[in-house]
């Protein structure tokens, strides 16, 4: 009798074993990796039992969050984001700003820039009389033969000074470009952009801002202005 109770306390003992969490059907044992490795039940989250060979084993233990989710590990990357694009954040706020960082940048690693010469002051004034001409003059177009008539104009006067100070050298420096002619001249309030071509219809399409941005000269232009190389202006 002893020995028969003996065997049956050996017969028992892995089904005791698999209903405290070693594998019990409540779901608090969770299969990883296909088996490879396994989590206990709330009270057991401590301890875990990894299953199968090294090999299949990633080099750092992974646990399950309590709604089964994975949580993110030092090595995890936000959706969308390369490796290398760890810290390089590159927006500095604002774009005259932005402006004037890459200059600065450019005379910083440039060993022969003349400090003696070199007026970022000046610079920023002309990106303020930008902004002015960009976002607070008023505009009214009117279409002429073979392209448009643009007048340019505010009532704050600090603004129509920077229209006077653009328009006209924006003629002086792009007359010509995109075989178009351009004329400016003074109204009341700030200044006339008259501008005339073969293609009337793109002239118009681009509008005045759009004329103003063409042929890509305002960064040259910033940089020999920082270095004292030229005139307040345009």
């Amino acid at each position: 009798m002893t020995r028969f109770l003996s065997i049956l306390a050996l017969v028992a003992l892995p089904a005791v074993s698999y209903a405290h969490g070693d594998g019990s059907a409540d779901g608090s044992a969770h299969d990883m990796t296909s088996g490879d490795h396994m989590m206990m039940d709330d009270a057991d989250m401590g301890d875990h039992e990894h299953m199968g060979n090294d090999e299949d084993m990633p080099a750092h233990d992974v646990h399950m969050m309590s709604d089964g989710q994975m949580p993110m590990t030092s090595t995890a990357q936000m959706p969308g984001m390369q490796p290398e694009d760890t810290g390089a954040i590159t927006e500095p706020g604002q774009s005259a700003f932005a402006a004037i960082q890459e200059i600065v940048a450019y005379l910083l690693a440039d060993p022969d820039t003349d400090w003696n010469r070199v007026n970022i002051e000046g610079l920023r004034q002309h990106l303020i009389d930008m902004n002015n001409v960009t976002l607070r003059a008023k505009v009214k177009e009117d279409d002429i033969d073979g392209g448009a008539r643009f007048e340019a104009t505010s009532d704050d006067p600090e603004v129509t000074a920077s229209i006077r100070a653009m328009v006209p050298a924006h003629v002086a420096t792009m007359n010509g470009v995109e075989g178009w002619k351009m004329s400016a001249e003074e109204i009341p309030g700030g200044s006339a952009l008259t501008v005339t071509g073969a293609d009337a219809q793109k002239i118009r399409a681009l509008g005045f801002i759009g004329i103003l941005t063409v042929g890509a000269h305002h960064q040259p232009h910033h940089l020999a202005m920082a270095k004292g190389e030229m005139m307040m202006g345009h």
